[in-house]
């Protein structure tokens, strides 16, 4: 009998390529995996015994994807999209418990990805009552607590509060933003920026708290009068050349008519980013928000991270898709 291709080709070996394809180590891919490292490895050989390929080059530590790796992580990784995408509507198919799910989002998604989760889940839950707000990464907090929301998409808070539990979803880096043409290149230091006022977010904001909580760690106060309680306001300001700000790819990504008039670079201190996570009471049905998670990461990568990536191409693996 001829041997098919897919022979030896498992759902746990494509996750272990996508997996060495950002570890580099087997021993930590594994784990990532619920795999010992012989084991991972038995996988591996399996896979390029299949495939007839090296996928790794085997020589090499950290282990590194060869060509024929690469080009075959491009399949694994549309391949697994679709079956983790697959996977859980199907289970969301069966929640019938699920009459009404209220859902806050941050005002950071209202243009790329709330559109497209409210249609996924509506899809999957008719004839249940879905209702989409856009809130604060504090109010959502507050209002899961109370309960005035089932789930919420926003950023992680300094503390959580007792009784909520999070799913991570996505590491935002934070970015500089600066006026188009104004630098040549990203700055080595703050200096080069004494010309423009520092634009900051609103003061009572999370984003604010977060960036403000960092400057003080490195001992930074860069000066500047001007606060604003959106990412659309930063970034027309950045845009006129009133001034530079701190912000995040996925700030930018949500504010598309200014980037022809906005650059982003690499911070020039030492790097920080923020986690966007999705947040329940402990006792709203896990398995459910899960799957809603699962769906939400498949958002953020064909919206948030392939784009960002693709405008950004130095930020690299900083923005990324986070599944612990």
């Amino acid at each position: 009998m001829q041997k098919r291709i897919t022979d030896g080709v498992t759902f746990r070996a494509l996750e272990l390529i996508d997996e060495l394809s950002r570890t580099g180590s087997m021993q930590e891919a594994g784990r990532n995996l619920g795999l010992s490292a012989p084991a991972a490895s038995q996988q591996l050989k399996n896979l390029e015994a299949s495939l007839g390929h090296d996928l790794v080059d085997h020589g090499r530590r950290p282990l590194v994807l060869n060509a024929a790796g690469q080009a075959y992580l491009k399949h694994v990784q549309i391949a697994l999209q679709h079956l983790r995408q697959g996977a859980g509507e199907m289970a969301l198919l069966n929640v019938q418990m699920v009459k009404s799910m209220r859902i806050g989002i941050i005002d950071d998604f209202d243009s790329e990805v709330t559109p497209r989760l409210a249609v996924a889940m509506a899809n999957v839950l008719t004839p249940s009552e879905l209702t989409l707000v856009t809130v604060t990464s504090i109010g959502i907090i507050n209002d899961i607590a109370s309960r005035k929301l089932d789930l919420g998409i926003a950023a992680r808070p300094f503390d959580l509060q007792p009784g909520i539990s999070e799913i991570p979803v996505l590491r935002d880096p934070f970015v500089l933003a600066v006026p188009r043409g104004y630098l040549a290149k990203a700055p080595g230091s703050l200096n080069e920026l004494s010309g423009l006022s520092f634009l900051r977010y609103e003061k009572t904001q999370l984003l604010s708290r977060q960036i403000s909580a960092h400057l003080a760690r490195l001992r930074l106060s860069p000066k500047g009068w001007i606060e604003v309680d959106s990412n659309q306001a930063i970034f027309g300001l950045v845009a006129s050349g009133v001034g530079w700000a701190i912000t995040t790819p996925v700030g930018f990504l949500s504010t598309r008519r200014f980037h022809d008039r906005v650059d982003l670079f690499p911070l020039p201190f030492a790097a920080f980013a923020r986690t966007i996570s999705l947040f329940k009471t402990e006792d709203w049905l896990p398995e459910v928000a899960d799957i809603i998670a699962e769906r939400l990461r498949s958002i953020l990568q064909q919206n948030m991270v392939e784009p960002g990536r693709a405008a950004l191409p130095w930020i690299g693996d900083s923005l990324n898709i986070l599944r612990s």
